[in-house]
């Protein structure tokens, strides 16, 4: 990884020769070295080593959340941040304290399974029921009515593997709405194979929901070995029947906050650019990749930018709140500021792990479109390929703003071939993180954070008309 780095700071170093109507050649030269900078620190890293040995798993509402919310507050006090301070936000607390799983027929084995976010429990002995195998969410959909009468419904959906995480949407409908629908067929439990590309014995947890007026099933995943042992005896035609044994519970309305950085603009501070990541974690792992490296990296982002200059626009970090149990931070953040979203002139949040930024685009008006490439043709030298079609999506927490149209979106886009191997599992931990490629991330938020905040024109947010 050395030699990535050194590799990114030869062509940097070229990078301020670069022209732009929309940046002086002495704005230039500071990107440059707020690039510089931030290739060259270990800031992202230490921030992220404290964060996942000092504190670790952060499920929302628990003694480790509140821990995070104070290291968070305390590490932008250090770092020097202008502004510092807490927005809350309320969520469905949930626990998971136990869970166990075992096939029964044709022949007693293990079971590596584990309770997804919002899981009732099971009576204490478990479930034992046969399954039933469908491969897909459609397919349980179809069941006949009552087909499901004392069975445990599985879904055997295989999730494919690609670098912008593509087969991920498929896989989360089955996870988020399976039980209603398993229940809705006369299903005792819910079990599907996990939301997942890897191939370690490791079950995958994340968030799921039932509905008003069905009746609620404990709901699992399970590890893909586990899954394929399964398939390969229904396939042989045998009648295979297991036991499910998960203690949870729901504690009803918890409290949590957004915590929340701002390095302040020398011109229209009011006006600012939005990055960060989401500060809770799933209680498996220690939340390293997920979303441990995109709180350290847009932090140490904005430090950098701050030691190098103040631009004309604020840069404001925020860590949300309870997005691993349904965005609750995000929400509640856009609810405060609605009548100031427009005062966001970038929004751009690291929710995909720890790999390389490949790619870059944009969700924002057209005439804000020349400095859109601008930032493109500085991201360049960091072997990051402008995508062009102005279609971002943006991170998770960024989804509220999206969909009403208040803010101009952007999305650094990650490497995540190897994501899904980890995500929401015990194997989610800071071993996994390149501190080379972490770097390559903090510089890429740090350019991009810089010049969206200096320059010449206000990027605004997609205009859209009716025919």
């Amino acid at each position: 990884m050395k030699n990535l780095i050194t590799a990114l700071l030869l062509t940097s170093s070229m990078a301020a020769t670069a022209s732009s109507n929309e940046f002086t050649p002495k704005q230039l030269q500071q990107v440059d070295e707020v690039r510089t900078t931030a290739l060259n620190s270990h800031l992202s890293y230490e921030l992220l080593e404290s964060l996942t040995t000092e504190v670790g798993p952060r499920l929302p509402g628990t003694e480790n959340d509140k821990k995070a919310v104070a290291w968070a507050q305390a590490k932008f006090k250090e770092l020097g941040f202008d502004k510092v301070w807490l927005e809350e936000a309320t969520f469905p607390e949930w626990r998971r304290y136990s869970e166990s799983g075992k096939i029964l027929t044709p022949s007693e084995q293990p079971l590596h399974l584990t309770a997804l976010g919002n899981s009732i429990s099971t009576p204490k002995e478990g479930i034992s029921a046969p399954i039933e195998l469908f491969e897909t969410l459609d397919e349980l959909k179809a069941a006949p009515a009552n087909s499901l009468k004392g069975k445990i419904a599985y879904i055997n959906y295989r999730m494919n593997r690609d670098i912008d995480g593509n087969g991920y949407g498929p896989a989360v409908k089955a996870r988020a709405t399976g039980a209603i629908e398993a229940s809705k067929k006369g299903a005792v439990a819910y079990m599907m194979r996990s939301v997942s590309t890897g191939h370690h014995r490791f079950a995958h947890t994340g968030g799921s929901y039932y509905k008003e007026g069905v009746k609620k099933i404990p709901n699992v995943t399970i590890a893909n070995p586990d899954a394929d042992q399964i398939a390969r005896l229904v396939a042989l035609g045998k009648n295979v029947s297991v036991n499910i044994n998960v203690q949870t519970e729901n504690l009803g309305e918890g409290t949590s906050y957004n915590v929340i950085g701002q390095f302040n603009g020398t011109e229209t501070p009011e006006q600012y650019v939005l990055i960060g990541g989401h500060l809770d974690s799933w209680d498996l792992g220690t939340g390293a990749l997920d979303d441990g490296a995109g709180v350290a990296l847009t932090m140490a982002a904005a430090k950098h930018i701050s030691d190098v200059k103040r631009p004309k626009r604020s840069i404001r970090v925020v860590l949300f709140a309870a997005e691993e149990l349904g965005l609750w931070g995000a929400k509640a953040y856009f609810v405060k500021h609605k009548n100031d979203l427009h005062n966001i002139v970038a929004a751009a949040e690291s929710d995909f792990g720890a790999d390389v930024v490949y790619g870059f685009e944009s969700n924002v008006d057209a005439a804000s479109l020349p400095v859109v490439r601008a930032i493109a043709k500085e991201l360049a030298p960091l072997n990051v390929e402008y995508i062009g079609k102005n279609q971002a999506n943006g991170g998770p927490d960024l989804i509220p703003f999206k969909n009403a149209v208040s803010a101009p979106i952007f999305e650094l886009a990650q490497d995540g071939t190897d994501y899904f191997d980890y995500h929401h599992t015990a194997d989610d931990t800071l071993d996994k993180v390149t501190p080379a490629k972490l770097r390559q991330n903090t510089a890429t938020y740090a350019v991009f954070a810089l010049m969206a905040a200096d320059a010449k024109t206000t990027i605004k947010p997609k205009v859209t008309t009716k025919e």
